[in-house]
Parts: C-alpha cells; sequence; structure tokens
C-alpha cells in the first residue's frame, strides 16, 4: 500500500485550501479557535456555502449532488476543514438518513427528501435511543401498528441530539413482535410537526440542552414514509451506523487538537520554563502524536483496502480509538493549562461575551471540553458493543 498521496490528490488538496480560503465564513473559523460556542445558524451557513459549491453532499450518488470523490479525496476535505476551524457538518441528514434513502428509499422519497436536505428546508434527528435500549439497540419499545394509510406510533426516544432545532426525525419502530428482536424492526421518517409528537430538553451539568427526550403519542405517520420493506430496518440501521462510526474516528479533528494543544503548551510555564519542554509532558505528549498517526495510517488502510465498500469491522476499529484519543486531547489539553482549566467559565464561550476570563483566554473552553468528550466512547455505539462487533466479524466468536 502507497501512502503517499499522488500529485492529482495533492491538486485537488489546493482546490479544497483555495475553496475554504474564499467561501468558508472566517468568523466561524475564528470562533473556532477562540473556544467559542457556534449556533445552530452557523451550521446553516457552514452547509449553505458547501451547498453553492457542490460539496455539501460528497458520498452521495452522482445523480442526487455526490461529488464521486474518491475515499483518500473526502478523508482531504475533512482534514483541511478542520486544519480552518470549520466545524463538524451536523450529519443527520447529509451523512446518516440521507445514505439511507439513496440505497433503500423510493424514487418518490428520493425526489421528497434529498433535495429538503441539501437546502436545509428540511434539518433532521436521529431516533434510535430509547430508555433501556441504548447500546442494545435492537431491543426497542417504540411500536408502530399499520391503521388503513398510516402507521400509528407510540414510544419514546431519548438522547436525542438536536431536537430542538429538527422539523423531521427518522426512527427505527418495532413492527413485528412475533419474531427475535433484529427481525423486526422498520426505518420511518416522521414529521415533527405531526400532533403527538413533544420534544423535552435534557439539562446537561454544562447547563446546556444539546440532547433531548422525544415522545410519540399516537403519532400518524403516512404508509408511504416507510423506507424500503417492513422488518428490513435493522438491514438499513446497520448501514447507517457503519457510515457513523467511521466519521467518528477524526482524524482531522485529531490534528486541529494536536496543533492546539502544542499552542496551549508553548504558552503554559512549569518552574520557568514552557510546558513543552517539560519531560514528562514531552513524553505524554509524543505518545499522543504517534498513536494520532498510527490511526490516520489504519484510516487510510480501510481507504485503500475497503474503498467505497462496507467498512465493516474496519468502522468499529476507527471508532475505538478515535474516540479514546479525542479524550486524551482533552485530558492533555487541561493538564497543560493547569489549574485555569478548572473552574467552569460559561460567558468567555459565548461569541458576544465581552468581560475577563479567568485565567488566560485558552483555559475557558478546557473543562467543558473534557466533559464533553466524556461521551464519544458512549455514543454511535460504545466501546463495547465495537469489540463485540470486531471479535465477531475478525475471529468468527
Amino acid at each position: 500500500m502507497d501512502l503517499n498521496y499522488s500529485a492529482e490528490e495533492e491538486a485537488f488538496r489546493q482546490e479544497v485550501r483555495t475553496f475554504l480560503k474564499e467561501k468558508f465564513p472566517q468568523d466561524i473559523g475564528d470562533k473556532t479557535r477562540a473556544g467559542k460556542r457556534y449556533s445552530n445558524v452557523d451550521n446553516g451557513r457552514w452547509q449553505a456555502a458547501l451547498y453553492a459549491n457542490g460539496w455539501d453532499v460528497p458520498s452521495w450518488p452522482v445523480e442526487h449532488g455526490g461529488t464521486n470523490w474518491t475515499p483518500v479525496q473526502a478523508d482531504i476535505f475533512d482534514e483541511e476543514c478542520f486544519a480552518v476551524g470549520a466545524p463538524r457538518m451536523v450529519p443527520f441528514g447529509t451523512r446518516l438518513v440521507g445514505p439511507v434513502i439513496t440505497n433503500f428509499g423510493s424514487d418518490a422519497q428520493k425526489k421528497k427528501y434529498l433535495p429538503a436536505i441539501r437546502n436545509g428546508d428540511h434539518f433532521w434527528c436521529q431516533g434510535f435511543s430509547e430508555p433501556g435500549a441504548g447500546s442494545d439497540l435492537a431491543s426497542l419499545k417504540t411500536r408502530a401498528v399499520l391503521d388503513g394509510d398510516e402507521w400509528v406510533v407510540n414510544g419514546q426516544k431519548t438522547w436525542t441530539s438536536s431536537a430542538q432545532y429538527a422539523n423531521w426525525i427518522f426512527c427505527l419502530v418495532r413492527t413485528n413482535t412475533e419474531v427475535k428482536n433484529q427481525e423486526g424492526i422498520s426505518f420511518l421518517l416522521i414529521d415533527m410537526a405531526t400532533p403527538g409528537v413533544t420534544v423535552r430538553p435534557i439539562v446537561l451539568i454544562s447547563g446546556e440542552a444539546p440532547v433531548n427526550e422525544v415522545f410519540l403519542e399516537d403519532v400518524r405517520v403516512p404508509k408511504e414514509n416507510l423506507v424500503g420493506e417492513v422488518d428490513m430496518g435493522w438491514t438499513y440501521a446497520k448501514f447507517l451506523l457503519g457510515n457513523e462510526r467511521t466519521g467518528i474516528a477524526g482524524v482531522g479533528a485529531g490534528k486541529a487538537d494536536l496543533v492546539e494543544l502544542k499552542r496551549i503548551a508553548r504558552v503554559e510555564r512549569k518552574n520557568g520554563k514552557p510546558m513543552i519542554e517539560d519531560p514528562l509532558f514531552q513524553a505524554r505528549l509524543s505518545r499522543l502524536e504517534i498513536d494520532l498517526k498510527a490511526l490516520e495510517l489504519t484510516n487510510m488502510r480501510m481507504l485503500s483496502e475497503v474503498g467505497d465498500g462496507n467498512p465493516g469491522a474496519f468502522a468499529s476499529m476507527l471508532k475505538i480509538r478515535g474516540s479514546e484519543l479525542q479524550q486524551r486531547f482533552s485530558e492533555l489539553q487541561m493538564e497543560a493549562t493547569g489549574a485555569y482549566a478548572l473552574p467552569w467559565q460559561q460567558g468567555p464561550l459565548e461569541a458576544d461575551w465581552n468581560g475577563k476570563a479567568v485565567g488566560p483566554d485558552h483555559a475557558a473552553p478546557r473543562a467543558p471540553l473534557y466533559y464533553d468528550r466524556r461521551k464519544t466512547t458512549i455514543y454511535g455505539g460504545s466501546t463495547e458493543v465495537q469489540k463485540n462487533i470486531i471479535t465477531k466479524s475478525l475471529l468468527g466468536l
């Protein structure tokens, strides 16, 4: 396997850099570098810039707006976006439900939903996890019963990211209770404005509510909103989760984390010297940089060997290691910052705040980032679940 980029790939990298220089909203990048929060409006502005350039859904089929990029080109694009501080695209429409519809949806569904995902008319959230059905997703209880030309849905979803902004939700629902769990699940598309849909925010320790509970009480969903075949939703969910887990590896995000960590370590001091000159800190930093490089090489190996196919166990490997590295970066950034990393300072995270933070400017985002990344080993399938997938796929157990 040749790990060097070809001339064509390097030319593509320059094309991406030119696009970002000319079209990426620089104020969003400024927020990212300063550790400020960006809003859902900012996410929409970034998606609009990508949409205008035809780069918003690179993995989709060309006839639906895809770019026909190679996996390596897609990886280069992600890396360059993170380098300038671009926010990670909200994945629910473009990376999750969109590919499911392009692969398994009807022609009518493709015509209705795909353009609306691209232009921002539809903002999606994901209705998978339930109380008692998170990592063991196949045990979900939300029930859908066919009544004439409508499905009647009752149940509850939880940890639903961005549900407060969404106008559509894609849900796994149980449509058959007479078969084993995985065989009785279907994939439904539900308008959030439908009577019986209630969203209740879950307030986290940070005071924010990025996740929600979604209650479904006698929600009537048109029969044609079923994706694919009845009771085949588990197959579609596995396809979707493969896409989600690969993206979670976040090699480009890791490289941006490394740059920030080194910046902090050059500013912060220990015994009169920059932290980056401390031998023990150097050893931990070097170990983390080596592990990030190993993740990058594993990712490139997957791109080379799997290409556009199903990543299978590779996706689980990348998800596990990527999650661990994200947590380690946040931990080492806190250590490099020292005691000023401990306070939870809400004000300095807001873009319009004019006060004075406690400690250096880079201190305020450290604690929120650390706590936020505690969840990376759970979402998208917990680490334990990923290890089971790897065991079954590679060892045949």
